[in-house]
């Protein structure tokens, strides 16, 4: 038996989220990779990702494994699920891995890209892949507020209500907003994340940079462990699940456009 490690990019705007859901409930990535893997071997798979994406959200750098007794190696995998899978699922690498790999288990940390159009006018080639907002926001004090919410933190305020988590303890390496022409680009990278928890803190720092939040009153936010504290909860469609990484290498050693801090320490 194999244990089989996919690394997979897919446009979220068609699927009810990464987990398998009955049928009624409309399509899965997670039920179109096990579909596409059944038609090409006949043999029935069960994926575990690294991260249950919800729906509507898109990923560039998802990771999954499964156990599989096809013979089929390893380098003609990404070829042969790409012949079978949807247009917008794509298998980017695929390798054997070690018995005991998890890809939920196993991760070091993750990183979340949310995207934030700025223009007066929505720009239609990003539409699926950003929030629309067109009021100009505050970018320094959007990266004054990020930087206050890194670090170790009960993010309790940041979770959806009722969420089930039996600790909202999580450690966020990085936590930065910066503006490119008139696109915001929000990044989290933690070692784990609650159900929502980045679409919140960008709604978040979307209030701060409208004003309706001050950037010395996010430690009190975080303090209170209030969901009505934080920002709404916005679209899915402007949020990408980047990178999932298992080796604990810095995150500023891989991406020329993070810079090292005093958190990365805590990996």
């Amino acid at each position: 038996m194999r244990n089989i490690l996919l690394r997979l990019a897919y446009d979220g705007t068609n699927y009810h989220g990464f987990q398998r859901q009955p049928a009624e409930h409309g399509l899965t990535i997670q039920g179109e990779l096990e579909k596409a893997w059944k038609k090409l071997f006949v043999e029935e798979i069960k994926v575990t990702t690294a991260g249950r994406t919800d729906t509507g959200v898109h990923a560039a750098g998802q990771v999954t494994n499964f156990n599989s007794k096809v013979s089929i190696p390893q380098e003609k995998i990404p070829k042969a699920l790409n012949s079978i899978l949807p247009f917008d699922i794509r298998v980017l690498e695929a390798q054997d891995t070690s018995e005991d790999f998890n890809a939920r288990l196993g991760a070091k940390w993750k990183r979340y890209d949310y995207r934030i159009d700025n223009g007066r006018i929505p720009n239609i080639f990003t539409r699926l892949y950003t929030l629309h907002e067109p009021v100009p926001l505050d970018i320094v004090k959007m990266q004054q507020a990020a930087s206050l919410i890194e670090g170790i933190h009960d993010f309790r305020a940041f979770a959806a209500t009722g969420s089930s988590a039996k600790s909202f303890v999580r450690t966020l390496y990085h936590c930065e907003a910066r503006q490119t022409g008139r696109e915001i680009l929000v990044t989290c990278i933690g070692n784990g994340f609650l159900y929502n928890m980045v679409r919140i803190i960008a709604g978040t720092l979307v209030y701060v940079g409208k004003g309706r939040i001050r950037p010395e009153d996010i430690p009190e936010v975080i303090a209170s462990q209030e969901r009505i504290r934080a920002g709404k909860t916005v679209s899915a469609s402007g949020l990408t699940l980047t990178t999932v990484n298992y080796d604990g290498q810095k995150p500023s050693s891989i991406f020329a456009d993070i810079e090292e801090n005093e958190f990365e320490e805590l990996i």
